[in-house]
């Protein structure tokens, strides 16, 4: 009996106790005796056989949670059976399905001949073992070897030279109509992240004497756009932890954000645009406290993130909602389990509800997306009205 067949027979009568381990030997009970490193029928979508010794392994260990099972395999030295391969040895080896395409006998090779276990408990001799790999070995006729590869003869990489200098070209052609239009490209931030001031000098204009595009003219105002966020602790999103949301689509806790940062409370946060799908980069002033804007800053808020409550636009320069998100898109941030019912006023506003889910990480970048192509959208059609 070959030793597949032989491990499956004593699952099925519930025998597996039976079969223990004997130096270099697995022992069914008194029937059968097999090497542990022999290879089964038994073939993995990797294309290479189990071993009996990764088969028993398995079928004593298969209740542990794969990672689990990987760890014990590890510190064994056995070559553990892959996750795709697992539902069905496991329900052959139970009896639960009569067969797989995963078996595999060798016609050229006679059938396994187990040793039945007696008294001198014979072992078959390796001289009758055929060694595959090394009659695979034998046929081999090697190509290349690693230096012939890394000659690379006959390779031309003047085109990759020309891509790579048209690409560098479009990037500075693309900064500099950012400037143009009193945007800041990345490399302008390099050292001015954090303060979110004095972008006029950095850029050699001056700011004062150059005439600002009002409100009233349904145009966003000259400069660094503003987004406004609360200013209170216990908001989803504050100028703690917006930068991380819009320019890395993380989303990190308020108080995570507090006590992880050092130093004063920043009254100004600078955020790139690196996830927005034309990806060119730009810069938004991030600010909590709309009382110290003055008339002019106002021109250029652009969005705010709301949070549901009449007193947040306290003060603010205009009449009422209509005409605050009419010149000012409005998002509200919100968990996805959460009732709107929270925030009534919300559903009233003309405002674009963004829902994080609690523990969900790797969707957060998704929402922070959804967020930058609303703000284009709305950028573009006040730039062009």
């Amino acid at each position: 009996m070959d030793p597949l067949t032989a491990l499956r027979d004593f699952i099925i009568r519930g025998e597996l106790e039976k079969i223990v381990r004997f130096g270099d030997e697995l022992r069914f009970c008194n029937e059968y005796s097999f090497p542990c490193s022999v290879e089964t029928a038994y073939r993995s979508t990797k294309g290479n056989r189990y071993t009996l010794e990764t088969l028993v392994h398995y079928i004593k260990n298969h209740h542990l949670r794969h990672p689990d099972y990987i760890q014990n395999t590890v510190s064994l030295g056995i070559p553990p059976v892959s996750l795709p391969d697992q539902k069905r040895l496991l329900e052959y080896l139970q009896g639960k399905i009569s067969s797989t395409d995963s078996i595999e006998y060798r016609p050229e090779e006679p059938a396994f001949a187990a040793n039945r276990v007696s008294t001198d408990l014979t072992i078959v001799s390796d001289e009758k073992k055929l060694d595959f790999m090394s009659m695979i070995k034998a046929a081999e006729r090697p190509l290349k070897d690693r230096e012939a590869l890394l000659e690379c003869r006959n390779r031309d990489f003047y085109s990759v030279l020309v891509a790579a200098t048209k690409r560098e070209e479009e990037r500075q052609r693309i900064e500099s109509q950012q400037r143009k239009d009193g945007l800041v490209a990345k490399s302008r931030l390099m050292g001015a992240d954090e303060r979110g001031l004095g972008f006029a000098d950095e850029m050699g204009y001056d700011a004062t004497t150059k005439p600002k595009m009002h409100l009233k003219g349904s145009k966003i105002g000259e400069g660094v756009p503003i987004i406004l966020v609360p200013s209170a602790f216990q908001t989803l999103i504050a100028i703690y932890n917006v930068k991380e949301f819009l320019e890395d689509g993380v989303y990190i806790p308020t108080d995570v954000k507090v006590k992880q940062m050092k130093g004063a409370r920043p009254d100004c946060v600078t955020v790139q645009k690196k996830l927005s799908r034309d990806r060119v980069v730009t810069a938004y002033e991030v600010r909590d406290k709309p009382s110290t804007l003055k008339a002019e800053d106002w021109d250029r808020v652009v969005a705010v993130f709301v949070l549901g409550k009449e007193w947040q636009f306290k003060d603010w320069p205009y009449k009422d909602h209509v005409e605050i998100f009419n010149k000012i898109v409005g998002f509200y941030l919100r968990f996805e389990d959460d009732s709107l019912g929270s925030a009534k006023n919300v559903k009233q506003w003309n405002v674009k509800i963004i829902s994080i889910s609690k523990n969900k990480r790797h969707q957060d970048r998704a929402a922070a997306l959804e967020v930058w192509d609303r703000l284009d959208e709305f950028v573009r059609s006040r730039t062009h009205s």
